[in-house]
Parts: C-alpha cells; structure tokens; sequence
C-alpha cells in the first residue's frame, strides 16, 4: 500500500501518513529519543515497525538516541527492544522469512569510544542480542546489506571515526567491507582492488535486479584515494569507476534503481545519479527542490516516480 508510508526524520522524530502525504501523524512524540537513523517495516508482517534511534550522520549538530525500538500495532505503541548505548542506528534488517531474526548495524557513539557499536542479531525478536561482528571501540557500521536472492549472503560497512569539539575525524585503517555467506557466523573482509589507504565512510548498494553486483562508494582524503567502485562478482573483486564519492560527514547512501542495474542514486547535496554503473554521475535535478538530500524511496511499479527526504522536508516527483 504505497499511500501508507513512514518518515524518519533526524531530530524530529517518526511520522506516518495513510493519505499518501496528505496529512502526517507524529507517531513517536511519548518516547524518550526524537533523533531517528532508520525505520524498517517487517516484509512479513507490515503492522510490525522497527525504528533505530539516534541520526546516522557525523556533522557537529548530530542527536543521540538511546537504541532500538519495535512496534507491533503500526506504530500505535512502541517498545524498547535494547542496544541502548549505541546511540547512533545506521540500519536494520529484517529477515524476510523469519520476523524474529532481525540484523541491526550500530554506528555507536560519535565522540567516544566504546558503547553497542557493530552489526547486531536478534532470534528472537529483540528480546537478546548477539554481536556478530566487532571492528573494535572506536569502529562502528554504517551500512549493511542483504543479497535478495539469499538471506545468508550480507555485505556490512565498518567506518572509523570520531568527533571532538573542535574538529571531525573520518577514517582510519579499520574502515572496511565485510561479508558473510552464513547469516553473520563468520565475517571476511573484501577489500580486493579498493585502497591499499585509511579509508573513510563506505556506502553500499546491490543490484536488485542483478545481485552478483554490489557497489561500494568510498570517501578517500582526495580523488586518487575515493571514488566510485562496481563488482560483478559479490565483491570478491572491486574495479574503480570513477573518483565521484561523498562527504562521510553527512552524506554517503545509495539507492539503486528497481530495474535497472546501472542506474544508482547517490544522496548529497545536489542529489546525483549515475546511468553507467558509476562511470559518470550527473545531478539529477533539484527544481522547485531543497537540496542536501538523505532518503529516496523509488516506486517499483513505476521508477519515474520517487519520494526525496531531504534539509527541507520531504518532495514527490513523478516525472
């Protein structure tokens, strides 16, 4: 039901509309964290809502949460399911065959080390969790992916940083690419033709359409350390596209098209988009739009037709 839709926001809280943005609802207001990371709705039950508390961003202004959150009613009442002191939810997924097993990437917190920072599992729901996967202190995840075609099969995101008073640090030797093959038993790196430097944030994206591709966008300290990496082989293999990457202090996501494999969204101050699997990104377009851009929802029934969450609200194309 594409009228029914949530929004995230990060220091506003959740909002839900069932008229197709016609009217918003504040769904979150009596809960004791107002900055958002992420929301996912349970692919198989949609009553069931999971939020992740605390902005996914690094810029100085960035809000706390207090972990994460599951409602089983639409957002009616919420529970606190645990993961209190990551402070900052980068992304959950649930497993689209079993809604008790829930995988959750913790960015932790931003100026110290320590707290729940790495990717998270749930068998139960929330009710205990399991740290599947640890960088260290002062290394958390900012990105995680499900190949579609296989539940098992995760590519995660480790990012390295830190921000003080006076200064942001992002990067560091432990930024890296993980995978697993076995639903977060064991954990690999794949970093074959990436930077041999300290990198900084990483966001991924899989092909929907094609899951043997996986790109990776990389924030290096200039264009010849960052840029724009495609592998065809479930990233055993990474080959450079261009330098084009974002800042890792308030934009890197991605959003792949439905349908078409080269076709990938990147969020950033003028939201961008490549048609050639990254071998050059154009702005996309930002007429009657704000800019700095951070969430897109694509309709998979009709791919000209797109929500944007960005600085200024939410917009609605269909062209």
């Amino acid at each position: 039901n594409h009228d029914e839709f949530y929004v995230a926001a990060a220091s506003g809280g959740v909002w839900k509309t069932s008229n197709h943005g016609n009217t918003f609802t504040p769904i979150f207001d009596s809960q004791s964290s107002y900055s958002i990371g992420c929301i996912t709705i349970d692919p198989n039950n949609t009553h069931t809502v999971w939020v992740g508390t605390g902005e996914n961003n690094n810029q100085r202004s960035v809000a706390y949460g207090d972990g994460v959150y599951k409602s089983l009613d639409d957002g009616k009442s919420w529970k606190n399911m645990g993961l209190k002191t990551s402070e900052h939810i980068a992304k959950i997924i649930v497993h689209p065959g079993n809604s008790q097993v829930v995988y959750v990437a913790a960015y932790g917190p931003l100026y110290n080390d320590g707290g729940e920072r790495g990717i998270y599992k749930t068998t139960d729901g929330g009710e205990n969790w399991e740290r599947i996967l640890h960088a260290s202190d002062k290394t958390g995840f900012s990105d995680l992916w499900m190949d579609p075609r296989d539940p098992k099969v995760m590519y995660a995101a480790a990012h390295q940083r830190r921000r003080h008073v006076w200064t942001y640090l992002s990067g560091g030797p432990e930024s890296a690419i993980y995978k697993t093959t076995d639903g977060g038993a064991n954990w690999r790196k794949i970093m074959s033709g990436l930077p041999k430097s300290d990198l900084g944030r990483i966001a991924l994206a899989i092909a929907p359409t094609n899951p043997d591709i996986v790109y990776a966008m990389v924030e290096g300290y200039d264009n010849k350390h960052g840029g724009f990496y495609k592998s065809e082989n479930m990233g055993e293999s990474w080959n450079r596209q261009s330098d084009y990457f974002t800042s890792g202090n308030y934009y890197v996501e991605l959003v792949p098209d439905p349908n078409n494999p080269e076709k990938i969204f990147s969020m950033d101050t003028w939201l961008h988009h490549t048609e050639n699997g990254g071998k050059k990104f154009n702005r996309t377009g930002e007429k009657s739009k704000h800019v700095d851009n951070h969430a897109m929802w694509i309709d998979p029934n009709n791919t000209n037709h797109w929500l944007v969450g960005c600085d200024g609200g939410l917009y609605e194309t269909y062209d």
